[in-house]
Order: structure tokens, then sequence, then C-alpha cells
């Protein structure tokens, strides 16, 4: 690695809902002390940097850094977070018309691909990151607990897309109800719904598996981040050998 620590990319605002003024200032600061972290553990290691230290490089007080984060190592989990909520919001926006299998792969592009959201220059600041997470214990979990996180929120992701051409009942768009039936407004309850979130989440973990271990893959090597062996071309790679998998069959309960 070279002895120029890279800028560490800026965060990149989550879709939803607008955030208040309150909630903006304190995923600021919650931002600031995590690349402070990051910062400090690639340049003088982990073992060498205390929670004081990040507060220092951040500008807050000790005791602001502890209301965020309980420990040190859990300060850069935000920065990790950053690439994995884009991934599933990328796949949470896309068009209900395009087919999951291409959405995953749209969405890989959209989040990997250097230039898009995060510069080139900044992709060596995740590759310090995530090896940072191989060579620490105690970061490989933080970095474990983000991207189980993340297969959790694009499961949810994937149950919304199957229901995108359905009533709120369950019932296919166009399809009438029984006569007599009560339309409650919610998808139906019990073991269907327990069987479709089982399918949507492991169909979450074989998707998100493929987009980590490419991350972990090229991150290990020194190659650059464009080209046949980036992040980006490598995801897309693991997505194709699955393009026999039963994406829709999965989330859809088919």
């Amino acid at each position: 690695m070279s002895s120029t620590t890279p800028t560490p990319p800026p965060a990149t605002p989550a879709a939803g809902t607008a955030a208040s003024l309150t909630e903006r200032r304190k995923a600021e600061t919650r931002m600031e002390i995590a690349r402070a972290a990051a910062g400090l553990f690639v340049r003088q290691g982990l073992r060498a940097t205390r929670a004081e230290d990040i507060a220092q490089a951040a500008g807050v007080a000790p005791r602001t850094f502890y209301r965020y984060f309980a420990a040190k190592e859990e300060a850069v989990g935000p920065l990790y977070a950053t690439g994995a909520q884009r991934w599933v919001e990328a796949v949470r926006t896309a068009s209900a018309e395009v087919p999951l299998p291409q959405a995953l792969e749209d969405a890989v592009r959209h989040t990997l691909t250097p230039g898009r959201g995060v510069s080139v220059a900044s992709w060596e600041w995740v590759r310090a990151l995530i090896r940072l997470a191989e060579e620490n214990p105690s970061l490989r979990r933080v970095w474990a607990e983000v991207c189980q996180a993340s297969e959790r929120s694009l499961a949810e992701v994937l149950v919304e897309r199957a229901g995108a051409g359905r009533v709120p009942d369950g019932r296919a768009r166009g399809e009438q109800a029984p006569k007599g039936e009560v339309v409650s407004g919610h998808l139906p309850d019990g073991a269907d719904n327990v069987a479709a979130l089982a399918r949507s989440r492991f169909a979450a973990a074989v998707a998100g598996s493929a987009v980590r271990t490419a991350l972990e893959t090229w991150a290990a090597g020194d190659g650059p981040a464009e080209g046949p062996q980036g992040p980006a071309e490598l995801a897309l790679a693991h997505l194709a050998a699955l393009r026999d998998f039963p994406w829709e069959g999965l989330t859809a309960g088919a």
C-alpha cells in the first residue's frame, strides 16, 4: 500500500424520507468520526489507535464519540455500510418491469463501477478498509455485521418487488376477489408469509455473497478497480454464474 493515505469517500445520502436537520447533523457527525477512525487505523494501526485519538481527529469530545459508538472498532461501520446501502437502494429503485437478475446486475454496475458514486481514487480507500477487516478479527466482525444487515435489507426489497404486481391482499392485479371475501389490505399472514420471507432471505444471501466475495477478492490483490479484475466485473461474473438460479421463483413464491 502506498505511503499516501487515500481520502475516504464521502457519504452518499440514503434514499427515503427527508431527514430532519438534527438527524442530518447526527449522521454527519457519525460519518466524520468514521472517516477519522479509518484514517487512523490505516496510518497507525488498530492497536495503536485509542477512542480518544479518534475523537480528537474528528474534532469531537470523547464523550461524544461514546454517544455514537461503544468501541473504537465500531466507528468504521458507517463507512462499510455506505456501499452496501447504495447497492440495496439501487435494487429497490429499479423498475418493477426489470427482471430481478437484471436489476441485481444493474445495481452492481451502479455501485461498484469506479466513477459512479465513488471516485477511482477513493476505491483505494475501499481496498484499505476491506483489508483492515481481513487483518483484524474485531473489524472483521463489524464488516460481517454490515454484510448481514445488507442482506436483511435486500431481502425486504425482494419481498417488495415480489409484491409489486399484487394488490394489498396478495391477489395479482386485475384479479377479482371471490364474492363475499373481505379484503384485508395486507399480504397473507401465516405460513405463506414465513415461507416467502425465508425464500427472499436465501436469495438475498446468495446475491450478497456474490458481491461480498468479489469485493474481498479484489481487495486482496493490487489490481485496479476498473477492468475485468475490478470489483464490478468480478461481481457481475459471480451473478452470471448464477444466471440459472431461480431468483423469481424464490422471491415470488412460485
